[in-house]
């Protein structure tokens, strides 16, 4: 009983300190806040989105090759289209030309990156401008609450004017502190969803190349058997000699 009535004052004392560090900075802090909370929702997303985006390109590209290598191009396309990942939907879109030429399908496959590239970058660059308004917002809300503490100083009494100098300058510390630790969150963050992001774009440019040059290779060996049988069906018959 003893240890639940500790937790509960324990607690009810954090948020208490919360609130205090957040009614000393004044407004700016509030507007901080909401800053933060509208980055930290971005980066849900993005996390969210990215899981669905990715996935493992070694194991899809060799179920791929195994089929197209088995002219079962069928099966290629219908492994590309149960997922919500990024890189099976453009390799089927490349699959979908592999009876035409091999710019065709390299075509095919650029509009498709084009297509798929703003989902990747999407909402990205608003996580650095989180980033930097918190910072400056935070500078901001201090330079305001110095102001503030000054003009009161101004009109104080001399033997009380250090220590309401000293207050009004911690309490104008807050928004610098508050801004800089929103900035900080969010830009480890948004580096952790670029290096994410790098990873899908650089699956995305290695197996479409591969891709290409496996449906270029198949349709050319396709074509000289095809060339080989012509000439081996037309060519003349063997003459025998008498015995």
């Amino acid at each position: 009983m003893e240890q639940t009535l500790t937790e509960v004052t324990t607690n009810t004392s954090l948020l208490e300190d919360v609130a205090i560090f957040m009614n000393e900075g004044g407004v700016f802090m509030w507007i901080i806040l909401g800053i933060w909370i509208f980055g930290i929702l971005i980066s849900l997303e993005r996390f969210k989105s990215f899981t669905l985006f990715d996935t493992k390109g070694d194991s899809l590209m060799n179920m791929i090759k195994k089929n197209v290598l088995m002219n079962n191009v069928g099966e290629a396309i219908k492994i590309c289209s149960n997922t919500k990942a990024l890189l099976p939907y453009i390799l089927k879109s490349g699959l979908k030309r592999a009876n035409q030429t091999k710019e065709q399908i390299q075509d095919a496959i650029e509009s498709s990156i084009l297509e798929v590239n703003p989902k990747i970058e999407k909402w990205m660059g608003y996580l650095a401008l989180v980033a930097n308004v918190s910072t400056l917002l935070g500078l901001l809300g201090t330079i305001h609450g110095l102001i503030q503490s000054f003009a009161a100083v101004a009109q104080a009494d001399p033997s009380s004017k250090a220590k309401l100098l000293a207050l009004g300058i911690s309490k104008a510390m807050n928004t610098t502190a508050f801004g800089l630790i929103s900035a900080v969150s969010i830009m480890v963050i948004h580096s952790i969803l670029i290096s994410k992001s790098d990873k899908i774009t650089a699956q995305i440019e290695e197996y479409s190349v591969k891709l290409v040059d496996l449906l270029g290779t198949k349709k050319h060996a396709m074509a000289t058997a095809e060339v080989k049988n012509e000439e081996g069906s037309n060519s003349p018959p063997d003459i025998k000699t008498a015995a």
